[in-house]
């Protein structure tokens, strides 16, 4: 499971989750919010930046092979509380992850920052039953176990299935960044490099980015050089040490 503020966010992953979907792994992506504030929307009512935005999603996780799930906490809004970790802990228990990819934790952008806070503290409260399907919250009225065939969620709590809570280990993996002192990972993404770049040029034409799909693919180069690839996508792990390897390389 992917999870990112904004749509385009997820750019910086879409390699390595490309390559999941190739292996046959279940693949989710998931926006916390509409990004209703970028500046192409102008003064689009809200309703018609949910159905662009709903066809961004769409287009996307078909290109990669993925399922998608928008929240609406709201564009630069998110304050990482915890009616806002409880949805997406509703959402883990619905899907059920193994491993979770975010933001890092010291991005400068506030939605950034509480994506990564929430999805993080989404872990322990899909271990617990009764914070899951507690009732007389505004969470539980706001988040109701999500629909991941892409259909809009209920907007109410009512008649929601109860949820069973999702006690396996999440790997949790974060976009790098130097100050972390969580250990590095790299993904070796040479052979799904191509889809990225599309998916990148798909935002490019929306955004009328200056960067280029030719800027994009060298900086995927760049990552590679550094752990011995042809193009790569860098992580950091939410953990003290990684996994013992067999034997040395």
């Amino acid at each position: 499971m992917a999870v990112f503020a904004h749509p385009d966010d997820e750019i910086g992953c879409i390699g390595t989750l490309a390559k999941h979907a190739r292996r046959g792994d279940e693949v989710l992506l998931v926006w916390t919010t509409l990004g209703e504030l970028a500046s192409q929307f102008g003064d689009t009512e809200h309703e018609e930046v949910r159905r662009i935005r709903r066809e961004h999603g769409a287009w996307v996780a078909d290109k990669i092979g993925a399922k998608y799930h928008f929240f609406d906490m709201g564009d630069s809004r998110m304050t990482g509380g915890r009616d806002e970790a409880l949805q997406l802990a509703r959402l883990y228990a619905t899907f059920r992850p193994h491993a979770v990819i975010t933001w890092s934790d010291d991005h400068p952008h506030p939605d950034h920052r509480m994506t990564a806070k929430i999805a993080f503290d989404a872990v322990t409260l899909a271990r617990i039953p009764k914070i899951l399907n507690e009732a007389g919250t505004s969470a539980a009225a706001l988040s109701p176990a999500p629909d991941l065939g892409g259909d809009a969620a209920p907007e109410s709590g009512e008649d929601i299935r109860r949820l069973a809570a999702w006690r396996d280990p999440i790997r949790f993996y974060q976009y790098y960044a130097p100050a972390s002192p969580y250990p590095e990972v790299f993904v070796d993404t040479t052979d799904t490099v191509d889809v990225a770049a599309e998916v990148m040029a798909f935002y490019q034409a929306f955004y009328k980015w200056p960067w280029t799909p030719e800027q994009f693919r060298a900086a995927r180069t760049q990552v590679g050089r550094l752990c011995g690839a042809g193009d790569a996508e860098r992580f950091t792990l939410r953990a003290s040490h990684l996994k013992a390897r067999e034997y040395l390389d």
